[in-house]
């Protein structure tokens, strides 16, 4: 017989400390083209993790610039991502920068948790 040991969780509350933002774009009143940020869905912390050479070169092959992956707290029936929707992430590097949501899922090693993978498009 196998002993127990225990294993702690791969994501932690404490490790959710990046203020994020989802929003949703609408066209402009008017006969003028383009969007505007339209208003925003959801706010909460995050855990924003570090982006792997493979990540880069998956974000090549998609034809985005840049891709980043979230992990959030599951909202339930609060929120609920969509493609339509984007992400903007209060931290250095990451300001003023509005990432598309491509994918969402939940976190395959605890259910409490989504993870949501975010590109910005060139």
């Amino acid at each position: 017989m196998q002993p127990f040991k225990y294993k702690p969780p791969r994501v932690k509350t404490g490790d959710l400390r990046v203020p994020v933002k989802f929003y949703e774009y609408a066209p402009n009143d008017g006969p003028e083209p383009g969007e505007k940020k339209e208003k925003v869905l959801y706010k909460c912390l995050a855990k924003v993790d570090n982006v792997w050479m493979k990540d880069l070169e998956q974000a090549k092959t998609n034809g985005t610039i840049e891709d980043i992956t979230i992990t959030i707290r599951d909202p339930l029936d609060d929120y609920i991502p969509t493609n339509k929707h984007y992400i903007s992430v209060d931290a250095r590097g990451y300001r003023d920068k509005h990432f598309n949501i491509k994918t969402s899922f939940p976190d395959p090693q605890d259910n409490a948790f989504i993870k949501i993978v975010g590109g910005i498009k060139s």
